[in-house]
């Protein structure tokens, strides 16, 4: 009787936990809604060029510190790591939210010359500041995420980035519906609305570790509301590019999208009006709370066996993997390198490629319509890379056994695939080339965080998977100014390049750099295949997932 009676309590718990988690991960939606201001540089970078008097070359240098502070999150995932449990994403989260504020109020004094025009290097802090900030929303998200929703990290994380993918074209509706084209008034919407939001919600984004039944079919609803929301923003912006919108219509037309957003909420006060129970054996109540703040796909599988759980051969020898390990133990390794150079040729590649996507329609003969809406759909491609591989590869990791970074192999060899459509100069095509190369670049940024906490453990994963992402902007600089740039002004006469070979070569470099990043996977693939069957595969079957 006491034994049932201990049970259900810890089912209980459980339950509670479930619904906290639930939560937490709609709290976290919103927040990378209104968290990709780093994506909307072109909406205020001609107010900045301006007002300051800056040159082109001046400009570049403070977009440049914009990619810097975007994809260098190492002090995040270190605050993240080293302050206590509680309160590890709340503390993240407010030191992101003073960081935007600070970054785009100073930069919207200046504009609107409330301050005197600031030094090009102070201007350059204060982008380095605003950028920095989607880094900490992000970490606190993206490892809470992973950290609640364990047993589908893939579908966690990639319902994040998602949302993150899409928060540019959110941002920008938003701006265009409520200030009607006036970029300063942009730049203060970018240093309060994150802000704000942050602070109101920013409580109830805590870890609530959880893993039974009932999370894939929240995930699910979350994941449909993502596809849903998506589909919408790609309507608008195509009617966008077709027809004159009036004020009623942009009213009404971020109204629904709010309505979209606050669903996620509506769900979560659903679900919490019914009874939940969960089914109890005799072993719930242990193998329910067995992954905590630190635990890894190693840890657990050593806790099950000790409690006779689960059977396994321990002759056999693991492949390199370090689990719980810090940044310094992970950067010793073969797999840490082998991830970091992928994720350098995947990432590099698509950067250098939306970088230069007006110049690429220029070359071809493309309108000029046609080229903003090239540009404008990027989000939504990017987003079902980010979201769509986060999915597929829980589902088959979960009913195949199929490693992640097969799934990196795969969509780096269609990166490449999409780099010679490109080359092939038809008009026509680049639209298929840029849909293949933005979902295979948005993959790339769900399955690189899911990879990492999985070979590296959870302890210091923001720690980890933040220095991994600087291979991003690193191969974009190599390919995008020492490649692209390079041979682009080589075939240029009067800066200007009209025709195929404009970008023929730098395309098909940028293929043979995507299959040398598959066969890095690969080999990383190889190399984990036993880690994945053996402690990864064998901890999903036993403890209770959907």
């Amino acid at each position: 009787m006491g034994r049932r009676a201990a049970t259900a309590t810890a089912v209980e718990a459980v339950a509670g936990k479930w619904k906290c988690a639930a939560m937490a991960a709609t709290a976290s939606i919103w927040i990378q809604c209104v968290s990709g201001s780093a994506y909307c540089f072109g909406i205020y970078s001609p107010l900045l060029k301006s007002t300051q008097g800056y040159d082109q070359s001046i400009l570049d240098t403070v977009a440049f510190f914009k990619d810097l502070g975007a994809n260098t999150g190492v002090t995040a995932g270190a605050i993240y790591s080293s302050s206590p449990v509680d309160g590890r994403p709340r503390l993240v989260l407010a030191t992101g939210a003073a960081l935007c504020f600070a970054g785009y109020f100073l930069m919207w004094l200046s504009v609107a010359r409330i301050i005197s025009r600031p030094p090009v290097a102070l201007m350059c802090l204060f982008m380095f500041l605003a950028a920095h900030a989607q880094t900490f929303f992000n970490t606190a998200d993206v490892v809470t995420a992973v950290r609640n929703f364990p047993g589908h990290r893939g579908t966690a994380v990639g319902i994040m980035k998602g949302f993150l993918g899409l928060s540019g074209a959110i941002l920008i509706q938003v701006y265009h519906t409520a200030y009607r084209r006036e970029p300063s008034y942009f730049l203060l919407m970018l240093s309060l609305l994150p802000t704000i939001l942050v602070i109101l919600v920013m409580y109830f984004v805590r870890v609530y570790p959880t893993d039974h039944q009932d999370d894939m079919p929240l995930l699910n609803s979350f994941s449909l509301i993502a596809l849903i929301t998506a589909g919408y923003l790609m309507v608008v912006m195509i009617l966008e590019n077709v027809l004159t919108l009036g004020s009623t219509v942009r009213i009404l037309t971020i109204v629904l999208l709010l309505v979209l957003l606050a669903s996620p909420l509506c769900l979560v006060i659903r679900r919490h009006s019914r009874d939940s129970r969960l089914p109890v054996d005799a072993t719930s109540d242990e193998t329910l709370m067995l992954i905590d703040e630190g635990s890894s796909y190693e840890i657990v599988e050593a806790e099950l066996e000790q409690n006779h759980l689960i059977q396994t051969n321990r002759d056999i020898s693991m492949p390199e993997t370090v689990g719980n390990s810090n940044l310094f133990q992970s950067m010793m390794t073969c797999n840490f390198w082998l991830l970091f150079i992928a994720v350098a040729c995947g990432m590099g590649s698509g950067l250098a490629t939306i970088n230069n996507i007006s110049q690429i329609c220029a070359s071809l003969g493309c309108k000029s319509r046609e080229s903003n809406t090239l540009v404008s759909l990027w989000s939504i491609w990017n987003f079902l890379g980010r979201f769509g591989i986060g999915y597929m590869s829980d589902y088959f990791l979960h009913s195949k056994g199929c490693a992640r970074p097969l799934f990196m192999a795969v969509m780096l060899a269609s990166m490449g695939i999409g780099h010679v459509l490109i080359a092939s100069g038809l008009p026509s095509v680049i639209y298929v080339g840029s849909i293949v190369i933005g979902v295979c670049y948005g993959s790339q940024w769900s399955l690189m965080p899911t990879i990492s906490s999985e070979i590296f453990g959870l302890t210091h994963f923001g720690t980890i998977f933040n220095t991994i992402t600087i291979a991003g902007p690193l191969g974009s600089y190599i390919v995008s100014v020492r490649v692209v740039g390079y041979i682009y002004d080589l075939e240029s006469h009067h800066k200007t390049c009209v025709g195929r070979h404009c970008f023929l070569v730098s395309f098909l470099i940028m293929t043979a750099v995507c299959v040398f990043g598959s066969v890095i996977s690969l080999t990383l693939s190889f190399r984990t295949r036993r880690f994945y069957k053996q402690v990864v595969c064998s901890k999903l079957q036993n403890v209770v997932l959907s």
